[in-house]
């Protein structure tokens, strides 16, 4: 099996979560960079990624590199690719790119060029050329060209591996999957102690714990990915894989995970994207404000994903939102680590507690920190500060 490079991509931030995540995975850290970490593999190993990354955003992977000046530069190195060892000749594919080059005046010219340089190599190796397009549902190719730098991959996973397939009853303003799953990876959690979500929404976060404490594979539900249209593509073989994957996940947990929204159509559709998401069994849901949220004495986690002024809700009228949190911490979570993940600083002080850490992320183009909060029970244990 051919083994080149791959550059697994992630969301601003969350590089170290994935490289802990390729590690757990069993795959040699070549680099990382703020939306990315590189690898090295086969393309089956590429399946293997699309199949089980929780972190992650697209598998790419490396199949040409070289320096171009120019568009015609590009044409010349890019038709020197065997692109025929992987793209069907009746097959489709569409072209996405990242690029910055002062030789460049209009957005499309470079997929053009390396479209042409595609299909002219696929007309002369097989006598035939694959149709091309927009659509990303089918093979895609990924072009990066910064000043003189160029690197082609294929886009394994085609459809952004954020989309699980279990989510199809959103909430208002969403927290994206992966993103969900690299907070979760930040927090002081060891996958066996209570996972508390008040404020769940469509319940994102109880699901992707749910799913990581069992281990099950991220991709289980995608019936689609961008591997499946390249040439030699081995469905047997894929359907295996997610078999093995399946079986060897658990089927139960120890603990409880429970989620809870004031809002009964959010947990309405929480309870779909569990039952979509097989871990409906897993999470009690309720519906009730996050004052009265249970929270079991057995330590664990606690978090919450308030409104903070950007997209929803006003700052000021959520001030006493961030006090209440702070509230419910000290009155109903003892023994817990709590969190708070919010894109408002200012929101984020009210909670009236002294955060032990304030972890970045970014929720699109939105600053975020997750607050994490060390809620002693009676007298303070010293072998807890040692944790996260």
């Amino acid at each position: 099996m051919e083994s080149r490079r791959i550059l697994v991509t992630c969301p601003k931030a969350c590089s170290s979560y994935l490289k802990e995540e390729l590690e757990e995975l069993g795959f040699l850290i070549e680099g990382e960079v703020a939306t990315g970490v590189f690898t090295r593999g086969s393309c089956e190993d590429c399946v293997k990624l699309n199949l089980s990354l929780r972190t992650g955003l697209r598998v790419l992977w490396e199949i040409g590199n070289f320096e171009a000046r120019n568009g015609d530069a590009l044409y010349r190195q890019a038709v020197q690719i065997e692109w025929e060892k992987w793209i069907p000749k009746d097959g489709y594919v569409s072209i996405i790119s990242s690029v910055s080059n002062d030789s460049v005046k209009h957005t499309n010219y470079p997929n053009l060029k390396l479209k042409d340089a595609l299909v002219d190599r696929m007309r002369k190796a097989t006598g035939s050329r694959p149709d091309t397009g927009n659509d990303p549902s089918k093979a895609v190719v990924f072009l990066y060209w910064r000043d003189e730098e160029v690197c082609v991959y294929l886009d394994t996973s085609g459809t952004p591996l954020s989309n699980r397939g279990y989510r199809v009853s959103p909430a208002k303003a969403p927290m994206r999957e992966n993103l969900a799953a690299s907070v979760i990876r930040a927090m002081s959690w060891d996958r066996n102690t209570t996972f508390v979500n008040p404020m769940c929404g469509s319940g994102t976060l109880a699901i992707e714990a749910a799913q990581l404490a069992l281990g099950m594979p991220a991709g289980v539900l995608r019936d689609n990915f961008a591997f499946m249209h390249l040439r030699d593509y081995d469905a047997s073989s894929f359907e295996r894989l997610r078999k093995e994957q399946r079986e060897n996940s658990k089927t139960d947990l120890g603990f409880e995970i429970l989620a809870s929204d004031k809002d009964p159509k959010a947990i309405e559709a929480a309870k779909r994207n569990a039952k979509i998401a097989r871990v409906d069994h897993l999470i009690r849901f309720e519906t009730r404000d996050f004052r009265q949220a249970t929270i079991p004495q057995e330590p664990g986690v606690i978090i919450l994903n308030p409104e903070y002024g950007e997209r929803l809700g006003d700052e000021k009228k959520l001030i006493s939102t961030y006090q209440e949190i702070g509230d419910l911490f000290k009155r109903k979570a003892p023994g817990y680590w709590g969190y708070v993940f919010t894109g408002n600083r200012n929101l984020g002080k009210r909670v009236g507690l002294k955060a032990k850490r304030r972890i970045e992320f970014y929720n699109g183009p939105i600053e975020c920190r997750l607050l994490e909060y060390e809620l002693y029970s009676g007298t303070r244990d010293p072998r807890r500060s040692e944790k996260g």
